[in-house]
């Protein structure tokens, strides 16, 4: 099926994926990002500002940023790698194709003798994005094409919306550990049944389970989580006082959205020459009555099913 490529008011070329029933999904060449996904009443499942910036090399606040290959300002990067604003291109050369009940679109982004300068690594940093039936799937893939070694940090920050953020909260993240950026990532242990909010936060749980479920109690919506390859979770939401300090987000605008991403941070992917890290990661929806009460512990440890 022929790519779906659209010129959209921000200048931006983006390719449309439209799925079996309706839902549909946006992805931009800029930064590789998603900044759509729709379901099948077309109901938007993606956060993004109202005031964001579509202009280099500012990133763009909202969707699914790709970072790499430093996540934060945990390296002499610049902050959360320069992945999301650079310009991707459609892979033409990609790896067999998902089942047929999806639509996908291949990206890759090859390291520029720009980029060779603040991060001397050669590499090509591909992503597939498949539209299914209720579901988004993200697949990157970080190939060493250097002739040294190499380790990178990596995350999708998952901007999801939310009805009201008082009224969602997360499960699968119980009794781990985690960093919070908010107190210089002194380490704790998450002691809550279920993570609410209530304030600003900003946590990199550790060690997490391949599932974490969203439940959005107002919509009545479940969003569930599924990842492999990124062992860390991270959590945040910007809360008032600072959503006012960005230009880029309306001063409202952390009321309804929470940022849950999949990410290997804690301990960095080291590649050697000519090797390949692959992760995946799977957003779904479900009715919140499949959830009643916590997640079961075994059902959440169990993975992609």
């Amino acid at each position: 099926m022929p790519l779906n490529m659209v010129h959209a008011s921000d200048g931006w070329p983006r390719v449309h994926l439209t799925g079996p029933s309706g839902s549909s999904a946006e992805v931009l060449l800029y930064g590789g990002q998603v900044v759509s996904w729709k379901n099948e009443r077309r109901e938007e499942l993606l956060f993004m500002s109202s005031k964001a910036i579509f202009k280099p090399p500012k990133a763009i606040r909202g969707g699914i940023p790709v970072c790499f290959p430093q996540f934060g300002n945990l390296g002499s990067l610049e902050q959360h790698g320069f992945a999301r604003n650079r310009v991707w291109s459609v892979d033409s050369d990609p790896s067999p194709l998902p089942p047929a009940d999806s639509q996908s679109v291949d990206l890759i982004l090859k390291s520029t003798e720009e980029d060779l300068k603040t991060w001397p690594r050669s590499f090509e940093l591909r992503l597939r994005v498949s539209l299914g039936a209720g579901k988004l799937t993200l697949i990157p893939r970080v190939r060493n094409t250097d002739s040294k070694a190499f380790s990178f940090t990596f995350a999708l920050t998952n901007n999801l919306s939310v009805s009201d953020i008082s009224e969602v909260r997360v499960e699968g993240l119980e009794t781990l550990d985690y960093f919070d950026n908010l107190m210089r990532r002194e380490r704790f242990t998450e002691q809550a049944d279920a993570i609410t909010f209530d304030g600003e936060i900003d946590r990199v749980y550790l060690s997490t389970p391949t599932k974490i479920a969203i439940i959005d109690h107002e919509k009545k919506r479940t969003l569930v989580l599924r990842k492999d390859g990124m062992p860390d979770a991270v959590v945040s939401n910007p809360w008032d006082k600072k959503a006012k300090a960005l230009s880029d987000m309306g001063d409202e605008e952390y009321k309804t959205m929470l940022s849950v991403d999949s990410a290997a941070i804690e301990t960095p992917i080291v590649l050697k020459p000519f090797e390949e890290w692959r992760g995946r990661q799977e957003l779904s929806t479900v009715s919140s009555s499949y959830y009643s009460g916590q997640l079961d512990p075994r059902n959440v440890l169990r993975g992609f099913h």
